[in-house]
Formats: C-alpha cells, structure tokens, sequence
C-alpha cells in the first residue's frame, strides 16, 4: 500500500489543527535575519518563525557558527547572554512566550550541507527555494526524521505577474506527497527578497490542501492589505526586504508597529 499521500494528509491536518488553535491569528514569518540582537528584538516581538537564510549569493546568507544560545546564530567575536529553549528573554519582554520556530531557507544546496545546517542550528523547518526535486525532498525528510523528529518542510513557488502564473500555482502538485506547507513569492531575477509583489488574486485558482504562506514584497504599510486577504489555506505571511534598514537588520519598529495593525481588533 502507498501511504505517502494518506501521510502528507496526516501532515497537512496537523498544519490545519494547529493554525486552529491559534485562532485565528495568522504565522508571521521574518525572514533574512543573522545579526543576534536583532533576532532577540524581533523574537520579542511575538512573531511566529525566524528565518535564516544558507545561500552564499543571498545578502543576507548567514555565515556565522551557532553558539548554542537558543535561536540566536552568534559570531564568534561577540557574546550574547543565553536563552533557553522555550524561555523568554526578560530584557525584551514582560510576559513568557514560546521562542519562533527556526526556519532555514536552502536554494538548491546538496542534501548533505542541509542536514549539517539542521542540525548544527537545530532548524524546526525547512525552506526549498530553488528547482529542488520532490525525490530530494522525500530523501531528505527520510534522512532526517530521526535526526530532528517534526522537522517540517516548506517548498517555494515563485510566481510571475504574467498570463503563465496559474501554470507556476499548478507546480504544487509536484510536492503534494513531500511538503507541509507552500510559500508563494514573487519571481524575480534573484532568489526572493526583491521587495517586489505579484498579483495575490492569482491564487484564486490554487485549490490545493497543502497549506501556504503569502511572500514577496510585504511592507509596512501593508498591514490593512494582509488583513483583508482571505484564502482558506493562507496560514500566514513572510516579511522580509520591505522592513530593513540594511540588509538582513530588521527595523524593529517597523515591525512592532506592523504587526500591532495587524492584530488590531
């Protein structure tokens, strides 16, 4: 009997179980963070997942050793107090809250250097943002389903504001039986994090199960835009480019002030 796709749907009911029992509050993803302080602040903010990009052409690819300080990927040089798995950092914050999950972003890297960066940084997801094969994937979460139980699996589709962006949507099918979730960005001539934004009402057509997160060019003074897009498999957003001061330092304030509309009554 083939249970690949009676697993995927176990995988995708969880995703859905979970989103549930947030509410209705959405995941808030920043991604293209290095700087340790900064993933402090932002963490403080409440947001969902922290992402950290291993691509040496990307801006923001991350280049430092972890230093075994909870989410915090730290340099060598510097010396950050540590913060415990699932603790909060009092400095920041005046309530506990659960630590962002960790998400590694990967473009087209060799599957060996994927699972060093799992486990070295103790990654909860990973992000496929290249041409990665669904054998890769189904490789990949083989190998590491005991190295990092739970572990999950994002694949990226990059879509063009173009008359051929539903046939860019359809792509999904491909990965139907290997990945937890999907992350639609805007094509670009680079690999994401152009602050560029594609026609969101191009994914009227996706009628998938596998739940999605909306990328690509979401900036400040988008909060009343997110809040008004509905999809019943949207489970959330990913900022990045749109609220730096530099890349891969985020604007704090922006930030907070984002989100705070965001989550307004």
């Amino acid at each position: 009997m083939d249970t690949s796709n009676l697993n995927n749907g176990n995988r995708n009911s969880e995703n859905r179980n979970e989103e549930q029992q947030n509410g209705a509050r959405k995941i808030i993803k920043v991604c293209g963070m290095r700087d340790g302080e900064n993933i402090r602040q932002v963490a403080a903010l409440g947001v969902d997942w922290i992402g950290m990009i291993f691509w040496q052409q990307s801006p923001r690819n991350v280049t430092m050793i972890p230093s075994g300080a909870g989410i915090i990927p730290d340099r060598a040089s510097e010396k950050l107090a540590p913060v415990a798995e699932n603790s909060y950092d009092a400095g920041l914050s005046d309530k506990p809250t659960a630590l962002p999950k960790r998400v590694g972003v990967f473009v087209d890297e060799m599957a060996q250097n994927i699972i060093t960066r799992v486990v070295q940084y103790r990654l909860d997801i990973v992000q496929l943002h290249g041409n990665e094969s669904p054998t890769l994937i189904r490789n990949l979460r083989a190998t590491l389903a005991d190295i990092r139980p739970g572990l999950r699996f994002i694949k990226a589709i990059s879509i063009p504001d173009s008359a051929v962006a539903h046939e860019a949507i359809d792509s999904w099918k491909l990965y139907a039986d290997c990945v937890d979730y999907l992350l639609f960005d805007t094509k670009c001539k680079s690999v994401g994090g152009s602050g560029q934004q594609f026609d969101w009402s191009v994914l009227d057509c996706y009628d998938g199960t596998i739940p999605f997160l909306l990328s690509g060019g979401i900036g400040p003074d988008d909060a009343e835009r997110v809040r008004l897009f509905r999809h019943p498999q949207c489970i959330g957003f990913d900022l990045n480019s749109r609220f730096e001061t530099a890349p891969a330092e985020k604007d704090v304030a922006a930030l907070q002030h984002f989100l705070s509309q965001l989550r307004k009554d």
